[in-house]
């Protein structure tokens, strides 16, 4: 194919040093130059003229629970803090099935994709009988819209009955999780760069798993060289929890099943005090914010400043929509500026935010080939065109898209191919698929 040059942009965020406000050139899937102010590319290109658009680097979410979009907003725990939250909401997504475990995985992939977002990881954990193949709709989902995804493998152990949260029809035998784990690897796991589809191993949290679990997750993600992924230090409720069963802090529970490693990354990672940031940083150990699920369930606000400069990857997640309720990275992006600079002042720059949602979430994810524009990455792109009213004065295209609120990109550009064109999935049904998701949701609740 011919390269293509996207050519002088309104305004281009690199996620590096690197000079592209003349743009890039995208040939075969990659990145192979970026053209600087007044430049011209050094090969022969056709031309998309991005004059009316802001470029970034694919936005890449770390955390999220697809299937959750069939219980956005629901009456019960719309007031409540997470454990009464996921007591509630448990009994429900016990429910779940194949086909509306499909809806959810494509309803939360398109509100991300629409959002700029080319990368995302999924956490699921629920198998309840007659769902053994969630993870495989997930896959197909993922492959049909185009998009990259790390799905990990969750799981839980630890039922009401042995002193955990989720009932006992939510929970699996440790020979079934393993098992699984293992074929999810060896059928769907791509390595290199490029890859579509990672399998992770992701034990849900330490209220729903044994140690025995974690431990044993740990050694097959050793010998199978993948990633370890688990909810971790989000509530105090979740503190005292480990102090009561298993006689730890979260870290020192970390590190007493293997899992103080640069193969982890953790959800959430709000309470954790300076000696444990800073063995997380001297670890490896990545975490990823989720400042909305955060703030929605108010469970605390994560000292991600503290963790960069202790040396945690730290990257962007929206979590569950039962618990954010949105599937949007740019409008993450923005919680996430305006939450840390309500901890540490109003010097966060708008490109602290940006970089924890590109470069940031890759490094969270183990990823060297996306996150940033670069020449030799993937050409993977969101294309933002602030021409709304609430753009109508702003200045900084790069800043506007943060502070005058974007939610939604123009193109979205995933390995050199475009998924998003003038704010749509071409061929997508959304009407269709809003009907049937919503129809699903309904019944899911109702029992």
């Amino acid at each position: 194919m011919t390269p293509l040059w996207i050519k002088n942009p309104l305004g281009i965020f690199t996620a590096n040093d690197h000079d592209a406000g003349g743009g890039l050139v995208v040939s075969d899937g990659k990145i192979v130059e970026l053209v600087p102010s007044g430049g011209q590319p050094f090969i022969p290109c056709t031309v998309f003229d991005a004059s009316a658009h802001v470029v970034l680097p694919g936005l890449i979410n770390t955390h999220h629970h697809f299937y959750q979009t069939l219980t956005r907003a629901w009456g019960p725990v719309a007031n409540a803090p997470l454990f009464p939250w996921l007591q509630n909401l448990y009994p429900v997504w016990a429910r779940l099935t194949p086909r509306s475990l499909e809806l959810a995985v494509q309803v939360a992939l398109a509100e991300l994709l629409l959002s700029g977002c080319t990368t995302a990881a999924d956490h699921h954990y629920l198998f309840p009988d007659g769902m053994e193949d969630a993870i495989d709709i997930e896959v197909s989902a993922v492959r049909s819209m185009g998009m990259r995804a790390t799905l990990t493998r969750g799981s839980m152990t630890l039922g009401e009955d042995d002193g955990g949260l989720p009932p006992r029809t939510t929970v699996q035998s440790p020979e079934a999780i393993l098992a699984d784990s293992e074929r999810l690897i060896r059928q769907y796991h791509e390595t290199g760069d490029g890859a579509v589809v990672q399998i992770a191993l992701a034990p849900c949290s330490p209220f729903s798993v044994t140690k025995e679990i974690m431990a044993e997750s740990a050694a097959m993600a050793e010998r199978f060289d993948v990633r370890l992924h688990t909810h971790l230090a989000e509530t105090i409720d979740e503190e005292d929890f480990c102090q009561s069963m298993f006689g730890l802090r979260t870290v020192d529970y970390l590190e007493s099943v293997g899992w103080l490693g640069n193969r982890t990354w953790l959800g959430h990672g709000i309470h954790f005090n300076d000696e444990e940031i800073t063995r997380l940083g001297a670890a490896g150990t990545a975490v990823a914010h989720c400042p909305t699920s955060n703030m929605r369930l108010a469970s605390g606000t994560a000292r991600v400043l503290e963790l960069e400069a202790a040396g945690v990857p730290v990257g962007l997640g929206v979590d569950g929509s039962a618990s954010n309720d949105a599937s949007n990275m740019i409008l993450e992006a923005r919680q996430a500026l305006y939450l840390q600079r309500l901890r540490y002042g109003a010097s966060v720059p708008v490109e602290r935010a940006l970089g924890w949602a590109t470069r940031g979430s890759a490094a969270v994810l183990g990823r060297s080939d996306i996150g940033q524009l670069a020449p030799g990455l993937q050409a993977d792109l969101a294309l933002f065109k602030p021409d709304e009213l609430r753009f109508s004065g702003s200045h900084d295209p790069v800043a506007a898209l943060l502070l005058c609120g974007a939610d939604r990109a123009d193109r979205v550009m995933v390995g050199g191919a475009w998924r998003v064109v003038d704010g749509a999935i071409p061929g997508l049904d959304v009407a269709g698929l809003i009907a049937e998701h919503s129809a699903a949701a309904r019944k899911l609740v109702a029992g």
